[in-house]
This record gives C-alpha cells, sequence and structure tokens, in this order.
C-alpha cells in the first residue's frame, strides 16, 4: 500500500480524513505496524506517546477501520485478480472473534497467484464451510493446490478447476508416524527424492520448463510409482488405527491430486506458500489474540491482503513518515 504524500491548499499535506487532524503517513503507519508487524494496537498508542504522538487507541482502531474501507475496492480488484489466475495456492486458519462472556471461532483465508504477479489475498469468513472458496474461485478454471480439506470440493469440479495435491502434508503425517513406526523413513526417503529433484530444476535455473517437465517425467516418475507400490505392500501389514496407517490411507487416497505436478511442471510439489502466507495471522493471534467483531475481521484481512501483496512484490507498504 505506497501512499504518497498529497499537498493541499498552500502546500500543506492533505489529511486523509475529513475534518481529521491525520496524514496518510500516520494512517499507513497504524495499518502496518498491525498487518506487517502484528503490533497490537494498544502497544502501538504507547510506542507513538514515546515518539510524542499522543493518540488514544480508539483513534487508532478508527484510523484503522477507515483505511480498511477506503482501500476495499483495491482489495476487491486483488481478489479478482488472483482469481482470473491459472495457478492458485489456497489454505486456511482459525481467527478468534470476540462473542459475548467468550470468543468464538471464524476463519481467515488466504488465496495466492505466484507464476506471473505474485499476489496475495485473504478473506474472513465466520465459518469454514465451503462459500468462502466458491465465492473467491466459483466459475473459474485452471489449478488449486490445496490439502485434502473438502471446503474446496466446490470449487474443484470437472467444469471447475483441477484440483492439486500437498506433498508436504504427505510427508509430515509420515514424519509424524516414524516414531512409532521407524519403516515410516522408507516413504520419506522416497519423498524427499521428490524434493531433490525440484532443487535440481531450480539449480539449474530451469523450473516451470520443458526440461524441467523432462526431468520430472524421467526422476519423479519413478519415485511415485515405488513409493505406490510400497504404500500397498505396507498397508495390511499394520493396525488401522495407528499412525503409519493413517498416514498410508491419506496418501493412498490423496494420490490421484498428489501425482498432478507430474503433468505439468508449473505445478508445485507443495503448498508451502499458502502456508506461510498465514504465518503472519497465528503470529497475531499470539499478539492481538482476537477481533472485535465480524466486519473488523473483514478489515484486517482486507489490509492483510494488500500489506502482504506490497511484501511479496518487494514495495514498502509505508513510504512516509508516520507522523506526516
Amino acid at each position: 500500500m505506497q501512499v504518497r504524500r498529497i499537498r493541499g491548499h498552500r502546500g500543506r499535506a492533505a489529511k486523509a480524513v475529513e475534518r481529521g487532524g491525520y496524514g496518510p503517513g500516520l494512517i499507513a503507519h497504524v495499518v502496518t505496524a498491525k498487518c506487517a508487524d502484528s503490533l497490537p494496537l494498544h502497544r502501538l498508542e504507547k510506542a507513538l506517546a514515546r515518539a510524542g504522538g499522543v493518540i488514544a487507541r480508539s483513534t487508532l482502531v478508527d484510523l484503522f477501520h477507515r483505511a480498511a474501507g477506503e482501500l476495499e475496492p483495491l482489495f476487491r480488484l486483488l481478489l479478482e485478480e488472483i482469481a482470473a489466475q491459472e495457478i492458485v495456492h489456497a489454505d486456511e486458519t482459525t481467527q478468534r472473534v470476540q462473542a459475548p462472556g467468550k470468543t468464538r471461532t471464524a476463519y481467515l483465508w488466504t488465496f495466492l497467484s505466484l507464476l506471473d504477479d505474485p499476489l496475495i489475498a485473504f478473506r474472513f469468513s465466520p465459518s469454514r464451510s465451503g462459500s468462502t472458496p466458491d465465492e473467491v474461485l466459483g466459475g473459474t478454471k485452471g489449478a488449486l493446490i490445496v490439502d485434502a480439506y473438502t471446503g474446496y470440493n466446490s470449487v474443484t469440479t470437472p467444469d471447475g478447476r483441477e484440483r492439486v495435491g500437498c506433498w508436504a502434508h504427505v510427508r509430515r503425517k509420515f514424519f509424524d508416524a516414524r516414531g512409532q513406526s521407524p519403516v515410516a523413513q522408507e516413504a520419506l526417503d522416497l519423498i524427499l527424492d521428490l524434493y531433490r529433484v525440484e532443487a535440481e530444476a531450480r539449480s539449474r535455473g530451469i523450473l516451470r520448463t520443458h526440461a524441467h517437465h523432462m526431468l520430472r517425467d524421467e526422476r519423479s516418475g519413478t519415485t511415485v510409482e515405488k513409493l505406490h507400490a510400497w504404500l500397498e505392500a505396507q498397508q495390511p501389514q499394520h493396525l488401522p488405527k495407528s499412525p503409519l496407517s493413517m498416514a498410508i490411507r491419506y496418501a493412498l487416497k490423496q494420490w490421484p491430486v498428489l501425482i498432478r505436478f507430474l503433468d505439468d511442471a508449473r505445478l508445485p510439489l507443495d503448498n508451502n506458500p499458502a502456508e506461510n502466507a498465514l504465518r503472519v495471522a497465528a503470529l497475531g493471534r499470539k499478539n492481538f489474540l482476537f477481533v472485535g467483531n465480524d466486519s473488523a475481521g473483514e478489515s484486517l484481512a482486507g489490509l492483510y491482503s494488500l500489506v502482504a501483496t506490497c511484501e511479496r512484490t518487494g514495495s514498502t507498504p509505508r513510504s512516509t513518515s508516520p507522523m506526516s
């Protein structure tokens, strides 16, 4: 969110809030502090006071939500741009919302496009239903890289997006099973071979090219065949509810979407970019615990989107002094 210093009457800095005393530099500082640095506004209030700017927390909250309202059209455009991309990542995490006498669980979703334009958007939703993916990606075509959550089923249809699985989720389950079943290391070694192919393609500068596709065809294809044979051989040897058996069952159930990366060199092995994008939300949960209501959650999601996209594209979300 680049903020330019706008000159008003007689060269004075124009104020971003009508009949208010606060310029765009301060508002950008408030947004960046909360959305990039996960700084609660009550801490920002203290930090500004130490710098000589005494601003009540209620005023900072109001400025934050006013910024979200003014920038909502840009946020909506960002979502549309991501939905228009051929390859999209998506994931979701919990977001606590204040409720009478307690908090309730809502969700923060992220949608990313990393190939042509590195764009990131977040959407707040009171529930984890598939309505949010449908609202963002419904009616679009291409690939969607996600985990096994069924909430994405409404958009991964024959007439919609092709679902692409996440090898990092598979690896995690075998890693967790290794303590009780050391044989799980064999699956981990084969999965590691898949990532070694990707590392070689990266070092050779052939990512997402025909040469990358051929490298996957020659080496990754053989590896997935070995892994599939291993999974089928191991499955009857373990108790159904054991961690290893559940890891095997998960991998076999996801198999058709896990091997789709073999058909298109542009498709990644995992959904780690979406998981990484949600780290800012996890840090926010630790620092400011919850949002006050659904409207506040929507404001947070919109401003998260713009700040994260700025950072992804190498732009600074705040380019002026906080006191301007």
